[in-house]
C-alpha cells in the first residue's frame, strides 16, 4: 500500500529533526569520552558534510564544483564559526543542555535582528521573548546543576552564528545548493584542522566514525531531507517542529550517554521552548491579521 504524501512529509520531517538532534549526541559522545579532539572533530564533520552534499547535488543533476558554488563567503564563515564553537562547547556541556542553549540563541538572535530591522512584535511575541530569556538566564545561573559557563558561552556563540547563517540564506532560491557551496568553501580549512590530529593521533577510530556520521548523515543528509520537505510546510509549522530538537537531543543524551535529566534542565526546557513557541505563535497571528487587513492584490 502506497504512502500518502502527508504521511511521507511527516516521516521525513521527523527524520530531519532526529538528524539535527543527533549532531549534539554524536559530538558529546566523541568529545566527552575522549574519542576525538575538538579541532579534528570539527574538520572531519565539515569535510564529510561537504562530500555528502556534493554527492547529493551531483545525484540531483546540480553539477557542483568550485566554479559553480552557491552560497557566499559570509555564509561559509558563519557555518565554520558555528561548527567550531559547537564542538568546543560540547567538551563541557550535556547533549540536551547544549541543544537547548543552541536553539534558544538561534531563535532569540533572529528575533533580535528582526526587531533591529524595524519589525514591531506584538504583546504575545514580547511575552514569549521575555519568558524564554528569563528561563535562559535561570539555566546558566551559578548552581549545582548549572552548565559550565565557558561551554554555555561557546554554545550561545554557536547559536548566534547559526542565526547569522540562516539570515544570510533567507530567501535563497536553492537552499541546498547554497548549503553545499558553504560547506565546500569550508573544506580547505577543514582539511587543515584534520592534519594535526593525523600526526599526533588524537582521534580514535570511534571518534572518526562519530565525526563522519555527524557530518555526512546528521548534517549533510539531514539538511537534504529538511530542504526537501520545507516547501510543503507552512512557515509557522517549520518553526514549531524545530522545537522538538532539544527534547530529542536530551532524550538521546539520557539513552546513549547516561546523562542525568535534572529538574533545572526540565523546567528551563519547558520555559524556553514554551516562550519561543508563544513568540512564534504570536508572530504567526500578527502576520495573518496583517494579511487580512492589507491583502495583496
Amino acid at each position: 500500500m502506497a504512502q500518502s504524501p502527508a504521511v511521507k512529509i511527516v516521516a521525513l520531517t521527523a527524520l530531519a529533526m532526529v538528524a539535527f538532534a543527533a549532531n549534539s549526541v554524536l559530538n558529546r559522545i566523541a568529545l566527552a569520552e575522549g574519542e576525538a579532539d575538538a579541532l579534528t572533530y570539527t574538520g572531519v564533520r565539515l569535510a564529510s558534510g561537504a562530500l555528502m552534499l556534493m554527492v547529493i547535488l551531483a545525484w540531483r543533476g546540480a553539477r557542483p564544483g568550485w566554479g559553480r558554488m552557491g552560497g557566499s563567503m559570509g555564509g561559509a564563515f558563519a557555518l565554520f564559526l558555528y561548527a567550531i564553537a559547537f564542538s568546543y562547547a560540547y567538551l563541557d556541556l550535556a547533549a540536551g543542555t547544549g541543544a537547548l542553549l543552541l536553539f534558544a540563541a538561534v531563535q532569540l538572535g533572529m528575533l533580535g535582528w528582526a526587531i533591529r530591522q524595524g519589525d514591531r512584535p506584538g504583546v504575545l511575541e514580547w511575552a514569549g521573548f521575555a519568558v524564554a530569556v528569563l528561563f535562559l538566564v535561570f539555566l546558566v545561573l551559578p548552581g549545582v546543576t548549572a552548565p559550565d559557563p565557558l561551554g554555555a558561552v561557546l554554545m550561545i556563540l554557536a547559536g548566534l552564528a547559526w542565526a547569522v547563517y540562516t539570515l544570510i540564506g533567507r530567501g535563497s532560491a536553492a537552499p541546498l545548493v547554497d548549503t553545499g557551496g558553504n560547506f565546500l568553501r569550508c573544506l580547505p580549512i577543514a582539511l587543515l584542522l584534520i592534519l594535526p590530529g593525523l600526526f599526533v593521533q588524537t582521534t580514535s577510530l570511534a571518534g572518526w566514525f562519530y565525526a563522519i556520521a555527524s557530518g555526512a548523515l546528521a548534517s549533510g543528509l539531514g539538511y537534504a531531507i529538511w530542504y526537501s520537505v520545507l516547501p510543503a510546510l507552512e512557515r509557522s509549522t517549520a518553526a514549531y517542529v524545530q522545537l522538538t530538537v532539544p527534547a530529542i537531543a536530551a532524550a538521546g543524551g539520557v539513552v546513549f550517554i547516561a546523562e542525568p535529566l535534572t529538574l533545572r534542565l526540565a523546567l528551563c526546557s519547558i520555559g524556553i521552548l514554551g516562550g519561543v513557541a508563544l513568540a512564534l505563535w504570536g508572530a504567526d497571528q500578527r502576520r495573518r491579521e496583517a494579511s487580512r487587513t492589507h491583502p495583496t492584490a
